[in-house]
């Protein structure tokens, strides 16, 4: 009935494909890389899927989830490429569900982002990160959303690598809980609410 009145007076109606997103959560799937800096991507996504209670599959290039939320259809993705070469399970996903690259977001760890503070960006620089930097040369642009995920960066001059790899610590961990909460709300916000009002109210 709705749709039929929209039609009546010339109303548009939003394209399946509207209401599809990617949010790809990016990481290593190597057990060595768990509960480290560098997997909160993965920490991410597995956050939202837990809060929608539904279970990551094993697919190609990646293990995907499907979460429904407010009439949106929120595509989980954690590459299996390793961390470098994120951009072809992007680009895969993108092709075979049908997804708009402007609806693709991706979650990645940001050492210039003090720990518990989450910024979303609709487009932008890999900033030295080698997921982004793979992602875009794939796609052949950086224009897409990415949900940047402070980690800080208290480290030694010269120990970066060692801090980006190294598994949370104590206080850290203590922390994380609300970290990811703030990330999924402001996911689920991008999603629903588009990216302008959702940069405005949950850029912290």
């Amino acid at each position: 009935m709705i749709e039929k009145i929209k039609k009546l007076f010339g109303i548009e109606t939003e394209k399946a494909s509207d209401m599809k997103y990617l949010v790809v959560g990016l990481g290593n799937m190597h057990p060595d890389y768990d509960d480290t800096r560098h997997n909160v991507g993965f920490e991410v996504v597995d956050y939202i899927a837990k809060k929608f209670d539904v279970s990551f599959k094993n697919a190609n290039l990646g293990d995907i989830a499907e979460v429904k939320h407010k009439g949106r259809t929120l595509i989980l993705l954690k590459p299996s490429t390793y961390m470098n070469l994120s951009g072809k399970a992007v680009r895969y996903w993108l092709q075979k569900k049908k997804v708009n690259v402007r609806n693709l977001l991706v979650v990645v760890d940001d050492m210039n982002i003090d720990l518990g503070r989450v910024r979303l960006r609709k487009k932008g620089s890999d900033g030295g990160h080698n997921g982004l930097k793979d992602i875009n040369n794939i796609l052949g642009s950086n224009v897409y959303a990415r949900l940047r995920v402070g980690i800080g960066s208290d480290f030694k001059k010269g120990r970066q690598v060692d801090f980006v790899l190294g598994k949370w610590n104590k206080k850290e961990q203590e922390e994380l809980p609300d970290i990811l909460k703030k990330s999924c709300d402001t996911t689920l916000a991008y999603a629903t609410i588009g990216i302008d009002r959702a940069m405005s109210s949950h850029n912290n």
